[in-house]
């Protein structure tokens, strides 16, 4: 049982009792069973293996509440920009007709990805933009933002392209480029991009898929992305202990 007593200040027995809520609303829910479509663009497969497999994390890096809490932000500010969208008149749809997220399953349902939205009318974007289109929104830290507005998805941020091309693939929304918007959520700027199609990221992704989910499936490991333990990317892994005692 969690001391609620044992935060001093009145702001943290506040923030530990809404954080034990929301991990325990988090612990209650379904365990995924199958590889999500938007992380396929992570750098690191054997990361995704166990990601698919719902290895247990490493003691101690288990999501805390603060970062419960920016999730839960990144979905109030996606129904925002849908608001918003919709009043700037976008015909968006983010149901289907049975309520349930466009998305998609494949792999016998070992893969499946679930999106935004879809744009089916709205004003005209400029040239080569047209309807239907796949509709992604992020929300991001200031710094991260200002890499996108400089550098744009497919350098800035190639898990998200990764991501919008394969839904683009799989719901047949190739044919007009996607609308990827971000909010900065600092200063509530937002950011839009015209994506076109990337017929070879898709295809190399869904590659992957399959190339993840069968080596696990024959007991095979992945080779790491990085040759080091202490790179940034395998010190922010969850999985970081796991992965690495067994090169020990």
């Amino acid at each position: 049982m969690m001391d609620f007593n044992a935060s001093r200040s009145f702001s943290g027995q506040l923030t530990a009792r809404i954080d034990a809520a929301m991990q325990q609303a988090r612990a209650a829910q379904p365990r995924r069973t199958y590889l999500g479509a938007s992380r396929l663009g992570a750098a690191c497969e054997r990361a995704l293996q166990y990601e698919f497999a719902d290895a247990p994390v490493d003691p101690g890096r288990e999501t805390d509440g603060r970062l419960l809490r920016v999730f839960e932000r990144g979905h109030v500010i996606e129904d925002c920009m849908a608001t918003w969208l919709r009043a700037a008149g976008f015909d968006l749809r983010t149901r289907d007709d049975a309520g349930e997220p466009f998305g998609f399953s494949a792999l016998d349902g070992r893969l499946q990805g679930h999106v935004d939205g879809v744009l089916v009318a709205g004003p005209d974007l400029g040239p080569g933009f047209g309807y239907p289109a796949l509709w992604e929104n992020k929300c991001l830290s200031a710094k991260s933002w200002r890499e996108l507005e400089k550098h744009r998805l497919a350098v800035a941020k190639p898990i998200y392209a990764a991501q919008v091309a394969v839904y683009q693939a799989y719901l047949g929304l190739h044919e007009h480029p996607a609308l990827f918007t971000a909010v900065n959520a600092d200063t509530m700027e937002l950011y839009a991009e015209r994506v076109p199609f990337d017929a070879g990221l898709a295809q190399r992704m869904s590659d992957r898929a399959v190339k993840v989910i069968t080596a696990l499936e024959a007991g095979e490991l992945l080779p790491r992305a990085f040759a080091d333990p202490t790179h940034v990317e395998c010190r922010m892994c969850p999985w970081q202990d796991r992965c690495w005692r067994a090169a020990a």
